[in-house]
């Protein structure tokens, strides 16, 4: 190292510009530099061993209890996400302490507060749906694949997020849906279970025999192979209408994906309705009468 008084010509004549010297520099501010080196020695090292540790620990603990309560692996390494987070600030804390910078670190707090209830507010919506998003991995009220309903609205299930679900529409379409609005709505899980039960609503006439026309929906039930035996098919009387007798039939399916669904009632109800044209019983459909007479004003 050179000795002060053989600095190189430029940084000298850079001093020099402002009346200083550097050995008069090293005399005024040598001790300040020293603390400041060794401050930031001692915050390295603090932050190094409390991170290390903090994030060994922590990210553990917090993976083996949600494990324990039968959280899924997504809702697990997003905690382990958050988890590390938490050490590296909490690391930073302890070394900013530990090498004496307690004042900047006091500022930087009062700082990141405002900073994070301004941007809670503003983001009041996003927060909502990961919280709702890391309920719905946990209670699974649908999966991936179900055919779901809510809001008047359907879909099958195609992907689970923190922020949206993503469903696919018969038609289809793909529809993104924040998980806010699935969390605090009524959802219907048509596939949760191994069977279905399918309704459906029969019209005929007034004046059609009721026994015939429940024996023919029960037996063209049995003669569908696709409608289960057990549970057995049935038929009840459920409303007498202006226009019609209402029988619903009311039978299950092994397959309860949308398409299975669709295609057993399908094939049910043409086949239904093809055995009461043959034996002539009406499915009538809803008519008024008119009465009453037109006065014709001639103008006269």
């Amino acid at each position: 190292m050179l000795p002060l008084q053989q600095v190189p010509g430029p940084i000298e004549e850079f001093l020099d510009q402002f009346g200083l010297s550097a050995q008069g520099l090293l005399d005024q501010y040598g001790s300040a530099i020293v603390e400041v080196l060794l401050a930031a020695a001692v915050f390295l090292v603090a932050f190094v061993v409390v991170y290390a540790i903090t994030r060994v620990v922590l990210v553990g603990l917090v993976g083996r209890s949600l494990s324990a309560r039968g959280f899924g692996e997504t809702v697990t390494g997003l905690a382990g996400k958050v988890a590390r987070s938490l050490a590296l600030f909490g690391a930073l804390a302890v070394a900013f302490t530990i090498a004496g910078f307690g004042s900047f670190l006091a500022a930087f707090a009062t700082l990141g507060g405002a900073l994070a209830l301004a941007l809670g507010f503003a983001a009041q919506d996003l927060i909502g749906n990961f919280v709702a998003g890391v309920f719905i991995l946990r209670d699974e009220p649908f999966a991936v694949g179900d055919w779901i309903e809510w809001n008047d609205n359907s879909g099958v299930v195609q992907e689970i997020e923190l922020r949206v679900t993503k469903l696919k529409t018969f038609d289809n379409e793909l529809v993104t849906v924040p998980n806010s609005e699935l969390a605090n709505s009524a959802v219907k899980n048509a596939t949760a279970g191994d069977r279905l039960r399918v309704p459906f609503l029969f019209g005929i006439g007034y004046e059609d025999d009721i026994d015939a026309a429940k024996r023919i929906i029960l037996d063209e039930a049995a003669s569908e192979p696709s409608i289960l035996d057990e549970p057995e098919p049935s038929v009840i009387l459920t409303e007498l209408a202006d226009s019609y007798v209402g029988l619903v039939a009311r039978i299950w399916i092994e397959d309860p994906a949308r398409g299975g669904y669709v295609n057993v009632r399908s094939e049910y109800v043409q086949a239904v309705k093809e055995r009461f044209d043959a034996e002539g019983i009406d499915i009538p459909y809803p008519y008024r009468e008119l009465t009453g007479g037109i006065e014709v004003d001639d103008g006269r």
